[in-house]
């Protein structure tokens, strides 16, 4: 003859039972706001004003984590110093357009930017191949969005790169120049970039003579 089980016995096994999972509940749970999302819209840029020499060009921003190219009118810089160079009177205009900060459309938008102030083109050094630019601090020391930006916008401007291909860059030191290139996985996703890119050795061209 069976024996009862005890009622508490009973209620033991039924909570064991469906202990192993997630019980449900009635309660709701306030897990915060949904993401918020940004349209990467890129507002109208107006015409260039006369008397201001400048050209158009499409600039680099950072939109939902990635680049996004707006089309701007860039002026020529005014303090050019030293900068005799076309490349590099080019390269410093689109700098200081990176650096500055979006306007509020763009920003409305979504967009930033990571080029940090004060970061400006330097002339090339004798023997750097042609085309190369020369920056007042050391491309690897840049933040990595920083250097995607520069990268993408220098690589989509016909005054510095003749085509699809590398940017080659430098420092303010005498290191050698490095190539990078604004690739898809670069635009997609700029924290991505390579520190450092690959050397460039001078020509003998470039007015090295071979020892």
């Amino acid at each position: 003859m069976r024996r009862a089980l005890p009622v508490a016995a009973l209620l033991l096994v039924a909570a064991t039972s469906t202990g192993c999972g997630i019980r449900a509940t009635t309660v709701p749970v306030d897990v915060g706001a949904a993401p918020s999302r940004v349209s990467c819209d890129t507002p109208a840029q107006p015409s260039a004003q006369s008397g201001v020499q400048g050209f158009r060009a499409t600039v680099e921003l950072v939109c939902g984590s990635q680049l996004v190219g707006v089309d701007r009118v860039v002026p020529m810089p005014e303090k050019r110093g030293a900068l005799k160079d076309p490349v590099a009177l080019v390269a410093q205009a689109l700098l200081e357009a990176l650096e500055k900060p979006p306007s509020a459309e763009e920003r409305d938008a979504g967009f930033t930017t990571g080029v940090p102030e004060e970061l400006t083109a330097t002339p090339p050094r004798p023997g750097d191949p042609a085309g190369t630019v020369r920056l007042s601090r050391k491309p690897e020391d840049l933040p990595p969005v920083a250097l995607s930006q520069l990268v993408c916008t220098l690589a989509g401007n016909e005054a510095i790169s003749a085509g699809p291909g590398p940017v080659t860059l430098g420092g303010p030191d005498a290191d050698p120049p490095r190539t990078w290139e604004c690739t898809d996985a670069v635009r997609s996703r700029p924290e991505s970039v390579p520190t450092l890119g690959d050397v460039v050795l001078p020509s003998a061209s470039a007015g090295v003579s071979p020892r």
